[in-house]
């Protein structure tokens, strides 16, 4: 009998443990820039949903991304660490296997995992391609039980791979995915698992093709601009739609959803997409690195509002972590970012970790209100300071005038680089270095994607860049 009670009392507990997980949602856009909201006043673009859920959660208004282009962020997303440290050093580079992810800590939480949308972190570059079943970098191997994915970005009537079959879609590329997320989630629902989703839109990276009544408001703007901002509309309706399903479901109290980009915005369109910071997408100034940010968690944020708490994708691994239960093992470290779930009741006070990035042989520190910024140059470096509380277009550089604190950053600098390096040389694994990897290669020379050719011609997505890649 006292065996039985104790039985029961396991039970119980682990019940009421597993109904109190939060479900986790990720959504990432593909090239939006700080700019390109609503809620921060676009003189064109109208984003009511992103604007219902900014007023109905935390709004992050300096909230950078990993890196200032595309793979860099999403292994960023996935590690919490910056992503030099991953080997994921530009756009096209694979995760290293040796990485923690989240995902596979998820996945070992006993929540299902599910992956939509653009990938491109398995080591191909391109426009987006379905992922082969035995890639060996596919979402299937960094911990998701489920994904219907493309190596990278992606158009209209997309083409994608679910776990490896091949299968053409009709309509907006953002609306397939959310409508593909929300199916995974429904049967996730009905069988009362906690579910991990992670949608990476390929909305509104390059090319743009909109639909008619989409880019019907822009028709004063370029026609380019015109098909840019009416992917948004379709992303910001699919968000509509996202939300709504989720209260269908009668999960969206406690289910974490995080949107932001995973870059700046795009040069050459009018009006501005980065909302008059400086740089765009491959900067390491604001316009390149700052994205939009919002946390909706009805359960917990209970009181919508706005921060100015500098905060990036580094921090959400440790995040989710704290706010699912992880243990601390599930994280390989050095971890870059910090748990922001403090922040989702009350204000916290200076960040007390700098947010770190490196790129291209550029390293940047933001430390609360100020930002160095090393950038190579004939002679070594040049080395930048602003404070960005009073000088948020990065004016006036202030490194000569406020030699303590540019000394004070440039140290914390050093002292991180030195980091990362040990990063990049193997020295967080195990094993004490980097094991096999694959290269950095275009997909039109892998010879699994060389039957699809004559099919592919006949697609927008593809036909030029194959005429250009098969001169």
């Amino acid at each position: 009998m006292r065996f039985f009670a104790v039985f029961l009392f396991i039970c119980f507990t682990q019940l009421s443990w597993s109904a109190a997980k939060p479900n986790v949602i990720l959504v990432m856009a593909d090239d939006q820039g700080w700019g390109q909201t609503g809620y921060y006043n676009h003189p064109v673009l109208k984003t009511p949903h992103l604007d219902a859920m900014a007023k109905a959660g935390l709004r992050l208004d300096r909230f950078y991304a990993g890196g200032p282009v595309c793979s860099p962020t999403r292994a960023t997303v996935l590690t919490g660490r910056t992503h030099d440290r991953t080997g994921v050093f530009d756009h096209g580079y694979a995760l290293r296997s040796q990485e923690k992810t989240l995902a596979a800590a998820m996945q070992k939480a006993g929540y299902a995992t599910g992956h939509f949308g653009k990938w491109h972190l398995n080591g191909l570059r391109g426009p987006g391609v379905p992922i082969l079943k035995d890639d060996s970098h596919s979402p299937g191997k960094v911990g998701f039980d489920e994904w219907l994915s493309v190596t990278n970005f992606f158009e209209r009537d997309p083409l994608l791979s679910r776990a490896g079959k091949f299968e053409d879609h009709k309509g907006d590329s953002s609306e397939v995915v959310v409508d593909e997320a929300l199916k995974f989630i429904a049967r996730k629902v009905k069988a009362k698992q906690p579910f991990f989703t992670v949608i990476w839109y390929g909305t509104p990276h390059s090319p743009w093709i909109a639909h008619n009544k989409d880019k019907a408001t822009f028709a004063k703007l370029t026609a380019k601009a015109q098909d840019h901002y009416g992917e948004l509309v379709a992303m910001d309706r699919s968000i509509g739609t996202l939300r709504r399903g989720l209260r269908n479901l009668g999960v969206e109290q406690n289910t974490l959803l995080w949107f932001t980009s995973d870059n700046g915005g795009l040069p050459g369109f009018d009006p501005d997409t980065t909302g008059g910071l400086r740089g765009y997408k491959s900067s390491m100034y604001e316009g390149g690195l700052r994205v939009p940010a919002i946390i909706e968690w009805p359960k917990v944020i209970t009181k919508p509002r706005k921060t100015q708490y500098p905060a990036g994708a580094v921090d959400i691994f440790p995040t989710i972590a704290e706010a699912a239960g992880l243990p601390a093992s599930s994280m390989l470290q050095p971890q870059d970012g910090v748990s922001l779930k403090p922040l989702f009741s009350n204000e916290i006070g200076p960040r007390k970790k700098p947010l770190p990035f490196r790129s291209r042989n550029r390293l940047v520190i933001i430390d609360n209100e100020y930002k160095l910024i090393s950038l190579p140059n004939k002679r070594g470096v040049k080395l930048e300071l602003y404070n960005l509380e009073k000088d948020t277009a990065e004016a006036t550089n202030l490194f000569e005038k406020e030699p303590r604190i540019a000394q004070r950053l440039k140290k914390k600098a050093e002292a991180i680089n030195v980091s990362i390096e040990a990063s990049v040389a193997g020295k967080d694994y195990p094993e004490g270095k980097v094991g096999p990897q694959p290269p950095r290669i275009f997909w039109n020379t892998v010879d699994a994607y060389k039957p699809f050719f004559p099919e592919w011609r006949k697609r927008p997505e593809y036909d030029a860049w194959l005429k250009r890649r098969l001169k």
